[in-house]
C-alpha cells in the first residue's frame, strides 16, 4: 500500500513540475518563433522555421549590454550585502539573549506582512533625501537588510551547538573571529539558499528600480523589457527573446549553488 501511494505521490509531483514548467519551455521555444508562426492559428508548439533573429533584434535594440550589466551589478552587491547584514543580525538573534530579544525578532519578522507599497512613499523620500535617487545604490540598499534573510539566518544559528563558541571563546578567540571563521563556514548552506532568493530578487525586481531610476543608461534589465510594450504595440519577438536571455544569470547561480540549497531550506525550519 506504501509503495502505490509513493508512486501517486511521484507521479502527482512529476505533473504538478510539467504544469509549472511547460509556460517557461514554451517561452523559451517560442523566442526562435518568427513573427507570422508567434499568431499563426492553430499555434504551433516547436516552430517550423526556427530562427535567431529575435535575439538579434532584441540586442540591437536599445542598450541591452547596459542593461544586463546594471542588473548583474545591483544583483550582486545587494547579495552580498544581504548575506552580510542577515548573517550578522541572525548570529545576534541566534546566540546572544539580551532584554527584548524575542520582541525585537518578531516584531522584525512581522514587517514581512507590510507590503512594498505601504513604505514606498517613505522610503522614496528617504532614497532622495540621501542623495541616492537615479542612483544605482538606490536600488542596492534598501532591501539589503529583508526579514526573511534574518529568519533564515536566525533558524539555521539555533542549530549549531554553543558548545563550540564557548570553546572558541575559552581559547581566547574574539566574537568577530568565532562569527567569520566558525559560524559562517557553518552556516554555508542557509548562506547558498539566501544567496540564491537573494540574486533572484534582486535581479527580477521591476517596481522598484522603475521609481528610483529616471536615466535610460541606468535602466535594469526588468526595466529595460517593459520598454518593449507600448500603448499600442508590444514587440512580442524581441520581448521573448530577451525575458529568455534574462532567466540565464538566475539559472546560473542556481545550478552553482543548488548543492547545498536544500539542506539550507530544510534545516532552517527546524527550530523555533
Amino acid at each position: 500500500m506504501n509503495r502505490w501511494v509513493s508512486r501517486v505521490l511521484q507521479a502527482a509531483g512529476l505533473v504538478l513540475a510539467v504544469i509549472f514548467v511547460l509556460p517557461v519551455i514554451w517561452v523559451v521555444i517560442s523566442s526562435f518563433k518568427p513573427g507570422t508562426e508567434l499568431f499563426a492559428w492553430p499555434p504551433t508548439f516547436w516552430p517550423k522555421s526556427a530562427t535567431v533573429s529575435n535575439y538579434i533584434d532584441a540586442l540591437n535594440k536599445g542598450n541591452f549590454e547596459r542593461y544586463f550589466l546594471n542588473s548583474l551589478y545591483v544583483s550582486t552587491l545587494s547579495t552580498i550585502l544581504t548575506l552580510v547584514i542577515n548573517s550578522m543580525a541572525g548570529y545576534a538573534f541566534a546566540k546572544f539573549s539580551f532584554k527584548g530579544d524575542r520582541l525585537i525578532f518578531y516584531t522584525f519578522i512581522a514587517t514581512l506582512m507590510v507590503p512594498l507599497q505601504v513604505i514606498m512613499v517613505p522610503i522614496f523620500l528617504v532614497i532622495r533625501r540621501l542623495g541616492l535617487y537615479n542612483s544605482l545604490w538606490g536600488i542596492i540598499i534598501p532591501p539589503a537588510a529583508t526579514p526573511t534573510g534574518v529568519f533564515l539566518m536566525r533558524q539555521y544559528m539555533i542549530t549549531i551547538p554553543d558548545e563550540i563558541i564557548e570553546s572558541a571563546r575559552i581559547d581566547g578567540a574574539s566574537e568577530w573571529r568565532i562569527f567569520w571563521l566558525i559560524m559562517l563556514p557553518l552556516a554555508k548552506p542557509v548562506l547558498t539558499a539566501l544567496t540564491i532568493f537573494s540574486f533572484m530578487w534582486r535581479w527580477n525586481d521591476f517596481l522598484w528600480p522603475f521609481i528610483v531610476i529616471s536615466n535610460e543608461q541606468k535602466y535594469t534589465i526588468q526595466v529595460a523589457i517593459a520598454n518593449f510594450v507600448g500603448q499600442f504595440y508590444v514587440d512580442w519577438n524581441s520581448l521573448l527573446a530577451m525575458s529568455v536571455l534574462a532567466m540565464i544569470p538566475v539559472l546560473i547561480i542556481f545550478l552553482i549553488f543548488q548543492r547545498h540549497f536544500m539542506k539550507g531550506i530544510a534545516i532552517t525550519g527546524l527550530k523555533m
